[in-house]
């Protein structure tokens, strides 16, 4: 199940990049079916989130991640939604970056994705 969690996270975001390079060249009907396909998988994403969460011990360190997890598609989405309005999203960007860096760490670090390697 982790790695179905990493693919489908691996994938979003490289949606998110086509999707958002769609908005950027103008090509609404393209942006706006790839922006529904990201949303698939982001239920994909919390459903395999909340397995892994919820088949372990529950430690606050998990629940932290889960909730940065959730940050982090909060900005994708929002990014998304600000790129398509022409309104500025540097703040988001920041916050977007902080995010996945956090994310990462969490992932990483906590015993559950040391089985990874």
């Amino acid at each position: 199940m982790i790695h179905a969690h990493m693919t489908a996270w691996f994938l979003a975001l490289v949606l998110f990049f086509v999707a958002l390079g769609l908005h950027k060249s103008g090509k609404e009907k393209g942006a706006k079916i790839v922006q529904m396909v990201l949303r698939l998988f982001y239920v994909l994403i919390l459903l395999t989130g909340f397995w892994l969460l919820f088949s372990i011990n529950i430690n606050i360190m998990y629940v932290l991640k889960a909730a940065v997890g959730l940050w982090v598609i909060a900005m994708l989405e929002m990014i998304l939604i600000r790129t398509k309005k022409n309104e500025k999203a540097s703040v988001l960007w920041i916050q977007f970056i902080v995010a996945v860096l956090l994310v990462l760490y969490l992932g990483f670090s906590l015993p559950l994705g040391t089985y990874l390697f």
